[in-house]
């Protein structure tokens, strides 16, 4: 799909919807099955691009893996068992399977090359290859294994001290990935605490890792014990429809089984600092991660300030949240938030490019963005740049601009939300 037109004439969202599974959970619920020998199984896995390009890479590895729908069965030999693989591990526009399987990787026993599409071909890798190095790992690519293709041979590894130069889940797990196999104590040190999902699913998979006050100490030689995952809907993407009702007058919209894990609810810590209409009911937090049903209405926005050590819990949820903050009254600032510089985009640029073709005041910044607010938003041509993040933050804004608003590249939306049209749809009773 090269372009849609959206021509809404802000109908009020009503109704209830499940949102999809959570893309980074999905993606490491993959990963262990394939790590760990024998059968694991997995309920609500997002059958987005990117988990789908993880599945491929673990098929390659050797491990059978079957889906119906939403749901996996992972068979494999585990880490020790995996064939070399016979192709390139093609890893799309997914920088979480590029960083991750190079952790994993590196502790293997096989030879493989990962390659990525144009965007991951410019996206930063020296972050996870440097440390991977330390640890010994035989790692070659562009300019030092700064850039894939990355060529991972695979061997014994020692353990590692590192203190975390940035707040990055892929980082982090990336060295935890390969700290499962080498031989000692790896201790990890965070500034800022990043989403934590990683850690979590190793304690679900039988692993014993500590987690305290930012510092993450895993023995390796553990052994994986298979299990059944089920997977709650993704935070980042429920956020999306968050901003659409709070933003169209008289809107109520009812999100349920949404991940709420600590390190990912910014969102959240958001809307309250902005004045939104909204409620929490959690359903779940007897396992591995928290979940529930979040109700939200069309509210009065206020201005507010975004950085620190929020920014690593809502760094996907920038975009929509400089949607919202176009239209609250006063000026919010975002800070802190330079890694937004090395997504799929420069998010920066793009959420400030993009929203500056409705009429959003907002003046991009080295490390964020300042928005004033409010201010009337009308039709225009807009483009994804191939970021489905930045894809549905103009989805949602076309529901309040005065005329219609192009999207190109819509496609890009299905990497994390394959039903998102379907769901808008639906909400808007059409």
């Amino acid at each position: 799909m090269d372009k849609m037109t959206l021509n809404d004439p802000q109908a009020p969202l009503r109704g209830t919807i499940a949102v999809p599974g959570d893309k980074s959970i999905s993606h490491r619920a993959v990963m262990f099955g394939g790590m760990a020998k024998g059968r694991t199984t997995v309920s609500g896995f997002l059958p987005g691009e990117d988990c789908l390009r993880t599945i491929e890479c673990f098929r390659l590895l050797g491990a059978d893996i079957s889906r119906t729908g939403t749901d996996l069965v992972i068979d494999s030999p585990g880490i020790d068992g995996w064939q070399e693989p016979a192709d390139i591990l093609y890893t799309g526009n997914s920088g979480t399977t590029t960083r991750l399987m190079l952790g994993i990787l590196a502790g293997s026993r096989v030879h493989s090359v990962i390659a990525g599409d144009e965007s991951i071909a410019r996206r930063p890798m020296k972050r996870v290859t440097g440390p991977l190095q330390q640890m010994g790992a035989d790692i070659r690519g562009r300019k030092g294994a700064q850039y894939t293709p990355v060529s991972v041979l695979g061997g014994p590894l020692r353990p590692i001290d590192y203190d975390m130069p940035v707040a990055s889940a892929q980082v982090k797990s990336a060295i935890l990935f390969a700290a499962m196999r080498a031989e000692g104590t790896s201790v990890i040190r965070e500034k800022e605490v990043s989403r934590d999902h990683t850690e979590r699913m190793m304690q679900n998979f039988g692993m014993r890792v500590q987690a305290e006050e930012g510092v993450i100490t895993l023995q390796g030689g553990q052994e994986l014990v298979p299990v059944h995952v089920d997977v709650p809907g993704d935070i980042s993407s429920a956020a999306f429809f968050l901003a659409a009702s709070a933003l169209v007058p008289g809107s109520e919209v009812v999100l349920e089984n949404v991940g709420l894990n600590p390190t990912r609810t910014g969102m959240i810590d958001v809307l309250e600092a902005m004045g939104t209409d909204f409620g929490v009911d959690v359903s779940r937090s007897d396992d591995s991660e928290i979940r529930g049903t979040v109700t939200i209405r069309s509210s009065s926005l206020k201005a507010t300030e975004i950085g620190g050590d929020l920014i690593p819990r809502l760094i996907d949820e920038i975009p929509i949240i400089a949607l919202l903050a176009t239209q609250a009254e006063g000026t919010t600032v975002i800070r802190d938030a330079e890694e937004l510089r090395v997504k799929e985009t420069d998010r920066i640029a793009a959420v400030a490019e993009e929203l500056g073709k409705l009429g959003a005041d907002i003046i991009p910044t080295d490390d964020g963005m300042i928005i004033n607010g409010p201010t009337k938003l009308s039709g225009a041509v807009l483009d994804s740049r191939g970021d489905h993040r930045i894809g549905m933050m103009a989805a949602v804004a076309a529901l309040i601009t005065d005329g219609p608003v192009e999207l190109r590249g819509p496609g890009c939306i299905a990497i994390s939300y394959p039903e998102f049209f379907e769901h808008l749809n639906n909400l808007r009773g059409n």
